[in-house]
């Protein structure tokens, strides 16, 4: 069983990183122990419809996988991200990524794996402003879930923390 670590506080400027979740994982589905975060913007308003003042506005979503595991560092990474379509284009995935950091290194961790598909130009672009570097493209196995649900390849970021 896991060890989950207190996160602290998760901020960079407005953006908050705010615990959701925390996942014990499913080894035979190659799910990871993980924390589960929503990106909020503290004091905004929302796009969605108006919000008041000190409240938060969730703008995404960001998961730390916790494991060194040839599924992690080859297909999934170790961090995985989603930010809402009204949000995108200003850094906020690259920013939560960079808040991560602190957290993995209390779970001994000295290198994070970032993967997204070779496409989505926006996400490679998230892995360079976090810091990673492109290490390459990998076929994905005919046998995982990916590949079933369409995906072929991934390309792998190396960040060193």
């Amino acid at each position: 069983m896991t060890t989950f670590h207190d996160p602290g506080k998760l901020i960079d400027r407005e953006l908050h990183l705010v615990l959701a979740q925390r996942f014990q994982g499913d080894e035979l589905r190659h799910w990871a122990p993980s924390y589960r975060f929503n990106m909020t913007m503290a004091g905004t308003r929302s796009v969605f419809g108006s919000a008041g003042v000190g409240s938060s506005e969730e703008v995404g979503n960001i998961e730390l996988r916790i494991g060194e595991t040839d599924y992690i560092h080859l297909y999934a990474g170790h961090i995985g991200y989603r930010v809402h379509a009204p949000y995108r284009g200003h850094r906020y995935a690259a920013r939560s990524c960079r808040l991560l950091i602190p957290l993995a290194r209390k779970h001994g961790m000295h290198t994070i794996w970032i993967t997204c598909n070779p496409d989505n130009f926006a996400s490679r672009r998230t892995c360079e402003l976090a810091g990673a570097k492109f290490v390459e493209i990998v076929d994905l196995p005919p046998d995982l879930d990916m590949y079933r649900e369409g995906e072929r390849q991934k390309c792998r970021y190396r960040l060193d923390i």
